[in-house]
């Protein structure tokens, strides 16, 4: 019964995992940006669609072609870069917290006659996510499968918890930064204020030093 709840648990962590798909040109680069913390395992895979201008689709693979992926760091250090084939994975652990651009680029110079250069890659990132299916075909009974399952479960556990942590300092920093924005916004209106009533001050003892000046008074 455990083990059945544990497989129902990590069948609804893997349906959730996010996954998408994207169009690229030749030699184009795409990229996209994972907010994360730090000390955390980044794991992707992607896979590589042709265009088939006579069949009018994607075909299902797409030989001979490279993907360059690329991880550079919030501080734009240069974290990943490999050339991999038209399916693979990838994997990487954060140094630093903040945004990490992955970027994926197509080393294929040959495609203008597949239909105008066109691509689809789809793509999974999984955030502090180690692949369980591996693992799993490699237990030879069922109890290496419950502790593998287990020891999946503690993993997202942590990571969940280090990402809740990440978040609540982020939280902190946009409420401290809000709060000094509002405060300089303060002292400047105040700062406004005494300046106008200065120049109000000054523009009036310069009008009655004018009206005194031509005898009006």
């Amino acid at each position: 019964m455990k083990s059945h709840l544990i497989g129902i648990l990590l069948s609804f962590w893997v349906a959730v995992s996010p996954a998408m798909y994207f169009h690229s040109g030749e030699r184009e680069e795409k990229c996209i940006i994972e907010d994360i913390p730090s000390d955390t395992l980044i794991t992707g895979s992607y896979k590589v669609q042709q265009w088939d201008m006579h069949e009018r689709r994607f075909l299902e693979s797409a030989p001979g072609l490279g993907m360059f992926v690329t991880i550079t760091t919030p501080t734009k250090k240069l974290l990943l870069s490999k050339l991999y084939g038209p399916q693979g994975t990838f994997s990487f652990t954060s140094h630093l917290p903040g945004e990490h651009n992955i970027c994926l680029q197509s080393n294929s110079t040959k495609l203008i006659s597949f239909g105008g250069s066109k691509l689809r890659i789809h793509l999974d990132i999984r955030v502090g996510e180690h692949f369980l299916d591996e693992a799993i075909a490699q237990a030879k009974d069922k109890v290496n499968e419950v502790n593998f399952r287990l020891r999946h479960l503690i993993e997202q556990i942590h990571h969940i918890s280090k990402e809740q942590n990440y978040h609540r300092e982020r939280e902190e920093y946009f409420r401290s930064t809000s709060e000094e924005t509002n405060s300089n916004m303060l002292r400047w209106a105040l700062a406004q204020t005494l300046i106008l009533i200065l120049v109000g001050v000054w523009q009036m003892k310069c009008l009655k030093d004018f009206f005194i000046a031509k005898k009006l008074v």
